[in-house]
């Protein structure tokens, strides 16, 4: 019977503190770890309105804006259908999307080769929903956008430089570009969005 007591004590101990402790102890680390203010999404503001989220992709496909990785989740980047597509590389219906997307690609970026397209331009990310883009791929599109913009490529590479995020700690992840920050810059610096 006491060995049956001490069971009981222990089971409802673990009960509390993983139904309980520590969902708390997740809530108030995600409070201050967060990357936006109380633990919710960091969203991005242009001219005092709220454009859109940090953490999921946006559409863009005006050759004033640099345009981040396809998505395949649903209507656009709709985050309630996120997933990838599930198709392996030898699927012809798949291989058939990539061909559209690096033919699409190249009749805006008339100065690269085929070869040159990045991959991650045209293949969707595991989620769908992918804000950011390695800044190889964000450097390709600087004379299209800095063309479409009346801009300098020149200035138009120092704002891509200035929204590199590098890997955590110098080590952890890849440098990235998150493109809806980047597009917010560009706009800051040269409005075209009236």
């Amino acid at each position: 019977m006491k060995n049956l007591m001490k069971s009981i004590r222990i089971t409802l101990v673990f009960c509390l503190f993983f139904a309980v402790l520590y969902i708390l102890i997740l809530l108030i680390f995600a409070h201050f770890a967060g990357p936006g203010k109380d633990g919710n999404a960091e969203t991005v503001t242009l001219n005092g309105k709220v454009v859109g989220v940090a953490n999921v992709g946006q559409t863009f496909t005006k050759d004033i804006f640099f345009w981040g990785r396809p998505s395949c989740a649903g209507n656009g980047y709709d985050a309630s259908s996120s997933a990838g597509s599930n198709k392996g590389p030898s699927n012809k219906e798949y291989l058939a999307e990539v061909e559209a997307r690096i033919d699409t690609f190249l009749v805006h970026h008339p100065y690269l080769s085929r070869k040159e397209v990045p991959a991650e331009m045209v293949t969707a990310s595991a989620s769908g929903l992918d804000p950011d883009i390695t800044p190889e791929s964000a450097y390709v599109q600087v004379k299209r956008v800095a063309s479409a913009r009346r801009m300098s490529e020149a200035k138009v590479k120092e704002i891509v430089a200035k929204a590199i995020e590098k890997p955590l700690l110098g080590l952890f992840g890849p440098a990235k570009v998150n493109v809806l920050k980047l597009n917010v810059a560009l706009e800051e610096i040269n409005p075209t969005i009236k």
